[in-house]
């Protein structure tokens, strides 16, 4: 389970994922846990490693250290979060490569950074994740050695050639020892395609309101069929539905597997958020029940 980072809005409750994963390690056992991703940019590579080292120590071979380059907010809140200053953009690949060192009891090379070291040490490595939704990143997360997380449900442009590229340029690392790859997909499942349709409406709904700029918590179900839209709107939310597997189970299930078969990824990540937290659980079980 990963965490995401999203700043400047009530409408998802998740800015802080290393305090959230480290909640939930302490009440579970076996359970995988991580982020997807902490926002690079917000932080520097010292305190990524100190936060990921440290939440490794407390969970040995439970913690997922998964990074991505986007804000994670709109432009004022990225401005708050450096309190003002220009944000460092065009360095996330060197972050990366700092903090990896770090983690692993390595001294970085660059002269800011190469006089201190990150604790606490020798504690099991978590695994190392780069986040991507274009494919940009593909060539970068292969050559560092580190898994590649896909999120389809961004924009929907997963193709073979990206994970190719991630995996013909894959070097093995201390972190990672073969190419590994997880596609995040948006799903709604239900017993029923009804079902399904009916608890996906609040998610349609967010999706029409952020191709506007809007970003609002969600709605219910009776809500969302009760919302007024227009031709275009319904227009838009079907075509955005390529970002959403919305149906019964078994269907999902199946598109689900045709998708592995067809691009080569070796997990996929269920991103999934009805209304009610009993139908995200049960979003879960009945994919569990045909997946597993």
């Amino acid at each position: 389970m990963w965490m995401a980072e999203h700043h400047g809005t009530d409408a998802l409750a998740s800015s802080a994922p290393e305090i959230t994963t480290a909640h939930l390690a302490a009440k579970t056992n076996r359970i995988r846990l991580g982020t997807g991703g902490v926002m690079m940019m917000h932080y520097s590579p010292l305190k990524l490693a100190e936060v990921f080292k440290t939440l490794s120590a407390f969970a040995p071979g439970r913690i997922d250290f998964g990074v991505g380059r986007a804000p994670g907010g709109d432009h004022f809140s990225m401005y708050a979060m450096a309190e003002g200053r220009q944000p460092m953009l065009n360095n996330m690949y060197e972050k990366l490569e700092t903090a990896l060192q770090y983690i692993n009891d390595e001294v970085p090379i660059e002269e800011l950074y190469s006089r201190t070291m990150a604790t606490p040490s020798k504690v099991v490595l978590p695994e190392a994740w780069l986040l991507g939704s274009s494919g940009n990143s593909a060539l970068k997360a292969g050559q560092m050695g580190v898994g590649y997380s896909f999120a389809q449900f961004f924009n929907g442009e997963l193709s073979k050639e990206i994970l190719d590229t991630y995996k013909v340029n894959f070097e093995p690392s201390d972190f990672m020892e073969e190419p590994e790859i997880n596609v995040s997909y948006m799903v709604t499942v239900a017993e029923t395609e009804e079902e399904a349709e009916f608890e996906a409406g609040p998610q349609d709904i967010s999706r029409l309101k952020l191709m506007k700029g809007q970003i609002t918590q969600n709605i219910t179900p009776e809500e969302a069929q009760e919302y007024p839209l227009t031709e275009m709107d319904r227009m838009r939310i079907q075509e955005a539905r390529k970002l959403h597997l919305v149906g019964a189970a078994k269907d999902v299930a199946q598109t689900i597997q045709d998708e592995q078969e067809k691009y080569g990824f070796d997990e996929a990540m269920i991103v999934s958020i009805p209304h009610s937290q009993d139908k995200r659980l049960d979003v879960y079980r009945l994919l569990a029940r045909e997946l597993l």
